[in-house]
């Protein structure tokens, strides 16, 4: 009978004793003079389940060559392990090799790099680090899809390539099918002869366009690819990433930072139940307490405080600051380990000087500070970014005046304001940003399969 290893981890009883038939790769192999161990992984499940044969099998010596990365069939049974850290082992009866693997093979059973591992991201799924991380990656995701589906959000496919820079930052990649090099020689770039009649890119957020749908269905979500062309090599950006973007109809500052908070330690409680063998081992090998960290998000206060009383706090701080702190200005990494660590758990600020925010947000009764907020979580910093948009349509053209910005080209984003308008919110979180605090994997390029980074765009 063929079946998935998870299958036999899931219900042993069920199979102990029992002939089975297994397909996966050799992730380890020792031998003896007279038997050998096989760590075997069929990618089903994060544990490997090991093969025990000896030299009565009359391929014994042929067995023995097999070598670590290639594929084989298994047939053999499942017994009690006599070895500790594994409650079963298999004892083989029969092994056919489906794909060989040779000496050169880079991921053999020794301790890698994560700088060696990146530049072999087509094999690194194999190693247990990466092995793990995309598991989880996979499980968050589908936690994500199920918080909101659940909720009774309409899943928006936002598009990718797009007229409008929604940040407002001008760092998009362009996206035409001009002749470069003929633009090159001759100096001029016709745009009605591109593609689309007109300047286009990838898109940084699919948040206008989700609007439009949350006032046609009161709740809707983005959950896709982003793309952000700034020249940065830190930790945690990338040129391609992954955001989760709800828009809620009739819903105020207070009601986002509800969900933001809601979405957060279901996700974290799902992964936490549903990746038990990935989360001990990154807590183990990775981030030290990162459980203890994870768990007691799910039981924390979430402290809500303005922008300027923040500010206040730091300032009173005995705390030789490498970037003083200022009101009317953004906060630095060290402000937000602190100011999580005073209040002993993750903090919403509210309340942002409107010069140092996006232009859809909606201005405040003071005129000087926008209903924005920031999720800052212990260990982690910022891990999500919202507001109440601006619904009012005077206010909004006022604003995009301000910042010289072309009010025509959004005239459809405008008249949302005009036809049926109401007070909605969102905010949005990097997919990639939440993968690097459940797994304690410092780097992005690490939690995404194949990352897009300045003058990185390998396979």
């Amino acid at each position: 009978m063929k079946i998935d290893v998870k299958d036999v981890m899931n219900d042993l009883e069920k199979y102990m004793g029992k002939k089975v038939v297994i397909d996966g790769w050799v992730r380890n192999h020792r031998k003896q003079k007279e038997f050998g161990f096989i760590d075997f992984s069929d990618g089903t499940c994060f544990k490997n389940v090991q093969l025990v044969y000896d030299n009565k099998l009359a391929d014994f010596e042929e067995i023995t060559k097999i070598k670590v990365g290639s594929s084989l069939e298994v047939e053999g049974e499942v017994i009690k392990s006599e070895g500790s850290g594994q409650d079963f082992e298999i004892k083989v009866s029969s092994i056919k090799v489906i794909g060989e693997c040779p000496d050169e093979y880079p991921i053999q059973p020794k301790r890698h790099t994560r700088e060696f591992l990146r530049e072999q991201a087509y094999l690194r799924p194999r190693t247990n680090l990466f092995n793990a991380i995309f598991r989880v990656r996979s499980i968050a995701a589908y936690a994500i899809h199920n918080y909101f589906q659940e909720r009774g959000y309409v899943y928006f496919h936002a598009p990718l390539i797009t007229s409008s820079d929604c940040e407002g930052a001008g760092q998009m990649f362009q996206v035409t099918t001009l002749d470069l090099n003929r633009v090159a020689k001759s100096g001029v770039v016709d745009y009605s002869k591109d593609f689309f009649g007109k300047t286009a890119a990838l898109t940084v957020s699919g948040q206008l366009e989700a609007e439009t749908f949350a006032l046609a269905y009161k709740k809707v979500y983005t959950f896709g690819p982003t793309f952000r062309a700034e020249n940065s090599n830190t930790k945690t950006h990338a040129s391609e990433f992954w955001m989760i973007e709800p828009e809620i109809a009739f819903c105020d500052l207070e009601g986002d930072m509800n969900v933001m908070e809601d979405m957060l330690k279901y996700v974290v409680k799902y992964v936490l139940d549903n990746c038990k063998d990935e989360m001990k081992f990154f807590d183990s090998f990775v981030e030290k307490g990162l459980l203890e960290k994870l768990n007691k998000l799910l039981t924390s206060h979430f402290t809500r405080i303005s922008h300027h009383d923040v500010i206040t706090i730091l300032k009173e701080a005995k705390v030789d600051w490498e970037f003083k702190p200022e009101y009317g200005e953004d906060i630095a990494k060290e402000h937000e380990k602190y100011i999580t660590e005073y209040f002993d758990g993750p903090v919403f600020i509210t309340n942002w000087p409107k010069d140092i925010k996006a232009f859809y947000m909606k201005l405040n009764p003071d005129k000087e500070t926008v209903a924005a907020v920031d999720l800052e979580v212990p260990g982690a910093g910022e891990l999500m970014g919202g507001s109440q948009r601006e619904e009012d349509y005077d206010k909004l053209v006022s604003r995009m005046k301000e910042l010289d910005m072309d009010a025509s080209s959004m005239e459809w984003y405008l008249n949302l304001r005009k036809f049926g308008g109401c007070p909605h919110s969102g905010f949005g979180m990097g997919f990639e940003r939440l993968l690097i605090y459940l797994t304690g994997v410092e780097n992005i390029r690490d939690v995404i399969p194949y990352p897009r980074t300045p003058g990185n765009c390998e396979y």
